[in-house]
Formats: C-alpha cells, structure tokens, sequence
C-alpha cells in the first residue's frame, strides 16, 4: 500500500513507516549473522575468520547497489510527492537500466580482482582459501543485490515500508534453515554458507522485484511513460553518486583497518569478525531509519511542504534514540553471550577482542545514530556536498586513526578508539549541517507559523 509521507502527524507518520523498515535491516542483517554464526559454530574459527574478512570486501558491492537504491528512492520519492507518475515511472526504468549495466562492470572486476585484493589486505594463509571462495560465489549473486535494493528502495519512496519487511523475514529466516542445511548435512563447509545466502537473496529479490512492478502497472498516467531519460539519470546520478563514494570509501577504510587487525593474528580477527558484525547490524540499521528520512524529506520537499521537515528531524532523533538505549545496554552488559552465539569454543583472545570492541563502541551509538537522521535530511533535500564532507571526515579520522594507535601500546584496542573520534566528529558536522538548511529560512518559518 503506497503511503503520501506529506500528511498526518510528523512523529506518527515516521513511526509507522520506519519501524517496518528497522525490522527489515535487522533480518537482512541475519544474512550475514548466520553466515558468521553457522561458520562459527560448526565449521570453526578458522572459517568465521574467513567470512569475517570477505564481509569487509562484499561491503564494497554493497556500497554501489546502497547507492542506487538511495539515488533511485529519493527522486522517486520526490516525483511521488509532487503527483508526477509519469516521470515518477520513468525514474523506476532508468534507475533499473543503468543499475543493470553497472551491476555486470563490477561483477566482472570482482571476478578479476578479489583474490589480489584479499593478498593486499594480508589475509592469512590458513583463510585466504576460504575467503577467495566464499567472494567467488558472493560476486555471481551480485545482481540479486543490486535489484533488491531497487525493489525496496521503490518502496520506500512510495510509503510502502511493510512489503519488503515481509517478503526479507522469510527469506532470512530460510536463509538460517539453509545455511544449517548445507554445512551440516550435506558438509559444504564454506561454500555451503555461500550457496545458501546466493539461493535466499535470489528468492527474496524476485519477489520483491515482482511485486513493484504490479504495484507501479496500478499507479494510472496520461500516456506510456519513457523507458529512459538521461536528464533523470542525470538526477539519480546526483544523489547516487555520493552515496556510493560514501559507502566505497567507508568500505574501503574498513578494508584497510581489516589489513592492520590482520597483522595481529586470527584470534583477534575471529573475535573482531563476532563483533563487527554486531555492530554493523546497529549501525546498517540506524543508516536504513535515516533512509527513511531521506524518503519523509524528498516527498515533503517534493510537496512544498518544508515545514515538515524540522518536525520529521526532530521525531526521527526521539525514534532512533529509542532503539539505540537497548541495544547499548545489551553489547555494553552482555556482549559475551552475544559473542558467545558466534565463538564456539573460543580463545581467550577472540573472546576479549569481541568484547573490548563492543564495550568501547556501544555508549557512542547516540552520537551516531543522530547523525545519521542528520544525514538522511541532507540527502533527501540534495545537500550533498555538506553530507559528503560528514562522511569524510568521520571515513579519514577512523583509518587515520587506527593505523596510528594500533602501533601504540594500546594494541589492539588502538583500532576500537578511532571509530567514537570519527563518529562524534562527524555528528556535530551533519548535525550543524542540518540546522543551516532551507527549512531555516523566513519563507518556511511562515509556513511553520500559518
């Protein structure tokens, strides 16, 4: 069902459309959990190190189809807003096109690429086997990828949060059946985890892909609406763009940051390869709300409705604040049976490892998740460059960072303090980014006011 985001009760609106969308970042998240889990538990650390250190190279994948879902769901969003079907279907296509062409330049790099990449970020000898393995298989489910972001971000823009929920819950809860399936009774090892996330993402994919197209047939325009416009691609492209560099960049700073805790051994790599992976769960989910808030800003700015948008920041910090107390109190207290999920068997120093990242990171994610509400205003309403230079300098001080303080004393734990530095950093950026926007000005006050 679609849902015009520009009227009702700012905090309500928000709510009902981005609690759905929170619980579908968090089974698509069990993607990778189970990979990590199943290789963990029943195959070893050797292995969870192994999928640990290829999820740092799949994220650059990833990065480009977030990108495009993000590029495609805010002009979409906008188009939505406004009541211009036409170009809002026209958007849809040219969106699907380009993502296509852009899917198979990178599936075909990814073939020639990932196992230098993987010698580059000193993966050790005892993984790298595993690794380039589980990347081979990753990489020929890319276009499953790439066009379910596209289906989810078409519904975002139109409102709809609930379908891809329930179409991802599942998939993932396949995805767990599957990969159990695979490595236990068929012994698959590796490729076992991989198969069965390659065979899930393609049935939730096609579902949501089929859906969108049923949902875009029942939405009525004056005539047949083009297949492709270059002055469109030029639109997504502007807001893609940058989200793409965003996500490459951070993915290529965790890549970089994977090579320096590499050098300290697969005991730490399995225990950060735990409890990364629980952080990224937070924080992939916290960027899916500001999502969310992008698709709230497009279709508000798309309406003309800029007083709105004050209101959907400031209800989007109260949501996401919400959930980010729980899941503190839950890494920072009782981060070792979380860790224990994953660790069968574990070593002290994995064990320690997962838990100093933990502890160290969770009391920040206040600071993060606000930015991130913070962020997903910029993009909604076009203001890239103030939302890449954010990025940027949180992306810089954390590699910066910990390459300089994994060479102190402090080991290890060096890497785990630069992600706080970079985060609040960043936040007050975005932050003061957002209060100088256009809702600022006279012209929306006036609204606020009528």
């Amino acid at each position: 069902m679609n849902k015009d985001l520009t009227v009702g009760r700012p905090e309500t609106v928000l709510w009902k459309f981005c609690l759905p969308l929170f619980g579908s970042i968090i089974f698509q998240q069990l993607y990778n959990i189970a990979d990590s889990l199943v290789a963990g538990k029943f195959i070893g650390e050797n292995a969870l190190a192994a999928v640990g250190n290829s999820y740092e190279v799949t994220l650059i994948f990833i990065a480009f189809a977030f990108g495009c879902n993000i590029g495609c769901s805010v002009v979409v969003s906008q188009f939505f807003g406004a009541k211009a079907y036409d170009k809002m279907k026209t958007a849809v296509y040219t969106a699907c096109i380009a993502s296509a062409l852009l899917c198979a330049g990178l599936m075909a790099a990814g073939v020639l690429t990932c196992d230098k990449l993987l010698l580059l970020i000193n993966t050790p000898a005892e993984t790298l086997a595993d690794s380039k393995l589980y990347l081979d298989i990753y990489i020929w489910g890319l276009p499953f990828v790439f066009f379910y972001n596209i289906s989810t971000g078409i519904f975002s823009a139109l409102g709809d949060s609930r379908t891809p929920f329930i179409f991802l819950a599942f998939s993932s809860i396949a995805n767990i059946a599957v990969d159990i399936l695979f490595v236990t009774a068929f012994a698959m090892g590796v490729a076992g985890v991989a198969w069965a996330t390659f065979l899930c993402q393609g049935v939730s994919c096609v579902l949501a892909l089929g859906a969108v197209l049923g949902r875009l047939r029942g939405l009525k325009t004056e005539g047949k609406p083009a297949l492709f416009s270059f002055p469109i691609l030029k639109q997504i492209t502007f807001i893609a763009v940058p989200s793409i560099l965003q996500q490459s960049f951070i993915s290529v700073g965790n890549i970089v940051i994977q090579g320096v805790i590499n050098n300290f051994g697969t005991g730490v790599m399995a225990g950060y390869s735990a409890a990364v992976k629980l952080n990224n769960l937070v924080i992939t989910s916290f960027t899916t709300l500001g999502n969310g808030i992008s698709n709230y800003t497009a279709q508000n700015l798309g309406a003309g409705r800029l007083e709105r948008i004050q209101q959907g920041f400031r209800a989007g910090v109260k949501l996401i604040w919400m959930l980010s107390l729980p899941l503190f109190l839950l890494y920072f207290f009782a981060g070792r049976f979380v860790l224990n999920l994953f660790l069968e068997q574990a070593t002290a120093v994995a064990l320690q490892t997962g838990l100093d990242f933990l502890r160290i990171l969770s009391p920040f994610y206040f600071f993060v998740s606000a930015k991130l509400v913070a962020d997903g205003v910029l993009r909604g309403s076009g203001l890239m460059r103030q939302f890449m230079i954010s990025t940027f300098v949180d992306l810089i001080l954390r590699v910066g960072l910990a390459v300089a303080l994994s060479q102190t004393s402090l080991g290890a734990q060096g890497i785990w303090w630069a992600w706080p530095v970079g985060w609040c950093v960043a936040a007050l950026l975005s932050i003061s980014a957002y209060r100088a926007g256009p809702w600022k000005s006279p012209s929306s006050q006036d609204a606020s006011a009528a």
